[in-house]
């Protein structure tokens, strides 16, 4: 459970960057796309289909981190994947008493620096910012983060990048 929460809280900040960022760059008119930018959390939000990861990471207490400079890199899971995890797992994640358990999983989804989809497919891992590291593989397949597949890849956002992922990936 300790690994499951911080999971969460990764990847509901990835998909707030990628869908955010989606939809800051479509009404961008000529000006400038680097100064339209939203951050991940901003990002996230304004998707409107990542509410377990927006949840998970304001009961971490991690929005003002990603809101921050960074750079940061993000292997967000999708809503479908929070929801294949066993029933109750993500409401545990969330109580009080469990946030240190939520800030692991959420934390393990989270790499310093910016690494873009033509970096990530050179690496056998990368060190997250809970500690731990997750293995990456690249296939003519395609990519996947400790086994979880990447969806979508570079969704740029002020403060680093957003990568989706399938699956809820624990320490």
């Amino acid at each position: 459970m300790i690994r499951t929460a911080s999971t969460f809280a990764a990847f509901a900040v990835i998909a707030t960057v990628f869908f955010g960022a989606s939809a800051a760059n479509a009404g961008n008119h000529g000006g400038s796309k680097a100064m339209d930018k939203k951050d991940i959390v901003d990002t996230a939000v304004a998707a409107g289909s990542f509410t377990t990861l927006a949840a998970a990471l304001e009961a971490a207490d991690l929005i003002e981190t990603l809101k921050g400079d960074g750079p940061f890199t993000v292997f967000a899971p999708t809503d479908d994947a929070f929801a294949a995890l066993p029933a109750g797992t993500v409401e545990s994640l969330l109580k009080p008493e469990n946030k240190d358990q939520l800030v692991a999983v959420l934390t393990y989804h989270v790499v310093p620096g910016k690494v873009k989809a033509k970096d990530v497919v050179t690496l056998d891992s990368a060190a997250t910012v809970n500690g731990k590291s997750v293995t990456i593989a690249a296939s003519d397949a395609g990519v996947t983060v400790d086994g979880a597949n990447v969806v979508k890849t570079d969704i740029m956002t002020s403060n680093g990048v957003i990568h989706v992922i399938d699956a809820v990936i624990l320490p």
